[in-house]
């Protein structure tokens, strides 16, 4: 069972790591064709003489009044830009048949593994181009064609932004409670519902933010929230994170508060998450997205204090399981690539720790169900699963389907099967039923796709740094691919906050190999492939060494005659979104188009907004020391747009609102670029509305989006026609 610190906050943070690429026929085209340009005149985006003086050094800020959010002129700026960027996005011929071929590829039943509570099983299921996936339900043992719907956020708006977010069901499984987000906002509201009769029972539950919903038996369930701030909800700091519980019945305002209240108790992320026997709660405290204390109070003994398991934010620690009074525990604590440790509740600290299951060279991953531990083990950023006894011993390696990731191998404790997907590059996401006792796995459900993955292939590299550091990457396109530098190539990166890039399948990905397109993925420091270590690699002053995986992975692409810089375009959003902003500026002429998308583009300010400062761990920040304040200088994107320069062709995208990462990064880089471009290659912003951070995006607002996005990227390669 992993804390919420731990669940949420790394999903939570910086979730853009998924890519959905499209292609068409012009790729099958064996010389590129020049066009027209389309004229641009930028809207006149004022200056204003705000100045910061950082350790004496004075740093213009010429764009801050677009930091406020709710100010008519930035409303006025939004329009101006967008109005500029899809006046241009209009004029490409083949932008609409790029929507209408994205939208019917995009048109085919996906499926979840199910899962019980209490009558019934559960899944998830969209028809193809439904905005939200609609969860059904049928009584477990009969028909599941009889399945019937139980919940469809397709309902919650008109427009489908109003998206479901974490589901949690009490241990009867006849209450559920459900969080939705807005617009894509990481506020969220949470409803309680009779799952029987489908009503809805109490008053809905507001101000909640990075939170999981656990449950305590069937009477009530803790969830984490902060005050709300003082000025925009959606820019303004968040930083004093609270763990609360609700008893069912009860009005929100009587909620019981349990843990954040104090200064001694302040921290940026609390999470609060209660064992399979409902004997304890673990609360988890952390400062940043690395590094968390860990509690323990015994919820079987009246008003007991909490004890401290680990009293520092040094390391990462969760509980995943217990037997009674016994309780393992995953830790990188002296062991960078995690391993399983037990202790007694009665004592928890480290000094009584004892290795369950020992690190290895690869990074674990582990989960529960049907009465054993499984270990996920990332060997070069693909999985590798072992089953083991709750004595630690080995029972077996379990045979997956091929080489590439699987999730969700994991259930309750009394079930004797489980349900996991498996997928890679060239492989559709399909579901398989795994046998706990005999170990083995059959295929359960499999999406129908018209697509030969004999036809393609995925291929590890490993390439060389600048300072020598071996990097993988995938690069995966149709077999037979002539290599003579003239692929178009997406080049897409990530590097940071331990987040690793495994393989995975979509459905336009496919296409865009399907006429020639090459999609390559390095898994650059910074995140979590290899472990701590190389994450720690990647980090505030030693963040450079992600920039330059990143160029090394483009330079290798070229070398090979993959591809020329004529026809490579590098994407990557959130954090990934900060390191296109980073690479475009210290070698504009190693791509041909830019694709930040929502990046953290001002680091100088990036910790001043919402929970921002609690990625000081993977960056530092410009208060910390001069020496950490010279390091973002010279790297930070904003600043680091000079005059004179040929930036490449760059479609900067973002939301009107974005409560993650705010979008005043994304309106600073993009005034700086207009005003700053030398050249023709064209420099916009296109700014979604009601979407934030990208969390629950209606698909039909996914489709429009990529569809302007690699309009632009093939127009800008100089394709004239489909």
């Amino acid at each position: 069972m992993k804390t919420a610190q731990l669940t949420i906050m790394k999903k939570i943070l910086f979730p853009f790591i998924a890519l959905v690429l499209v292609a068409c026929n012009v790729l099958k085209e064996k010389e590129k064709t020049s066009q027209k340009n389309i004229a641009l005149n930028y809207p006149k985006t004022k200056k204003v003489d705000t100045v910061n003086t950082y350790f004496g050094t004075e740093v213009k800020d010429p764009y801050r009044w677009l930091e406020d959010d709710r100010s008519k002129e930035t409303e006025a700026w939004v329009k101006e830009e967008n109005k500029l960027t899809f006046d241009y996005l209009n004029k490409i011929p083949y932008r609409d048949s790029l929507k209408n071929r994205l939208s019917k590829l995009w048109n085919y039943e996906k499926v979840s593994a199910p899962y019980k509570e209490g009558d019934y099983t559960y899944f998830s299921k969209n028809n193809g181009l439904q905005n939200q996936y609609v969860i059904y339900r049928y009584k477990t043992g009969e028909d599941p064609s009889t399945a019937e719907v139980f919940l469809d956020p397709n309902t919650f708006s008109k427009d489908g932004t109003t998206s479901l977010g974490g589901i949690s069901f009490s241990e009867d499984g006849k209450t559920l409670a459900y969080s939705i987000s807005e617009g894509g906002s990481d506020w969220r509201k949470v409803l309680v519902m009779n799952a029987e009769t489908k009503e809805i029972i109490e008053d809905t539950l507001v101000d909640i933010k990075f939170s999981g919903l656990s449950w305590k038996g069937n009477e009530g369930f803790f969830y984490s929230s902060y005050d709300k701030p003082k000025g925009s909800e959606l820019s303004a700091k968040t930083d004093q994170h609270k763990l609360y519980y609700h008893q069912l019945g009860t009005p929100q305002k009587e909620d019981k508060l349990i843990f954040g209240d104090t200064e001694e108790e302040k921290h940026r992320y609390v999470g609060g998450n209660v064992t399979e026997d409902n004997r304890y709660l673990l609360i988890s405290a952390s400062t940043s997205t690395s590094g968390n204390k860990l509690f323990l109070k015994d919820l079987a003994v009246p008003n007991s204090k909490l004890q401290t398991i680990i009293g520092n934010t040094d390391t990462d620690t969760y509980l995943i399981e217990n037997e009674g009074s016994k309780l393992f525990l995953v830790t990188n604590k002296n062991a960078p690539n995690k391993k399983i440790v037990t202790v007694d509740a009665a004592n928890p600290g480290p000094e009584n720790w004892e290795d369950f299951i020992p690190e290895t060279e690869n990074v674990l991953t582990p989960s529960t169900g049907g009465g054993y531990f499984f270990t996920e083990y990332m060997e070069d950023a693909v999985s590798a699963i072992k089953q083991y006894d709750y004595n630690g011993k080995l029972v077996r390696e379990v045979q997956l389907p091929g080489i590439g990731s699987v999730g969700g191998f994991g259930t309750k404790k009394e079930e004797k099967e489980l349900y996991y997907s498996f997928t890679n590059y060239i492989t559709p996401g399909s579901i398989y039923k795994y046998n706990i006792e005999e170990g083995t796995s059959e295929l359960y459900r499999q999406p129908k796709i018209d697509f030969n993955s004999d036809e393609y292939e995925s291929k590890q590299v490993f390439y060389t740094s600048k300072d020598g550091t071996k990097v993988p990457m995938i690069i995966t396109h149709k077999k037979g691919i002539e290599l003579n530098g003239k692929n178009p190539t997406i080049l897409y990166g990530y590097g940071g906050f331990n987040i690793s890039l495994t393989p995975a399948f979509s459905i336009t990905n496919a296409v865009w190999m399907e006429q020639g397109g090459i999609f390559a993925v390095p898994n650059l420091r910074g995140g979590g492939e290899y472990g701590k270590e190389w994450h720690d690699a990647g980090i505030k002053m030693k963040k450079q060494n992600v920039f330059d995986d990143f160029i090394a992975a483009a330079e290798y692409l070229i070398e090979n005659n993959y591809t020329s810089s004529d026809y490579l375009a590098i994407r990557g959003g959130s954090n990934g979104g900060l390191l296109v902003g980073a690479t475009m500026t210290q070698r504009p002429k190693l791509m041909k188009v830019a694709l930040p998308a929502v990046g953290v583009l001002d680091m100088l300010r990036y910790h001043t907004f919402t929970a921002g400062a609690g990625w000081a761990y993977d960056y530092g920040t410009a208060e910390d020391s001069k020496e950490m304040f010279e390091y973002l200088y010279n790297y930070s994107p904003v600043q680091n747009v000079k005059e004179g320069v040929e930036y490449p062709a760059t479609l900067i995208t973002t939301g009107d609102h974005d409560d993650r990462v705010v979008p005043a990064h994304s309106f600073k880089f993009a005034a700086e670029l207009q005003a700053k471009q030398t050249g023709n290659n064209p420099v916009l912003i296109r700014i979604e509305t009601n979407a934030g951070h990208g969390a629950g995006t209606p698909v039909s607002k996914t489709i429009e989006q990529y569809a302007d996005i690699f309009g632009f990227t093939l127009w800008n390669m100089g394709f004239k026609e489909l």
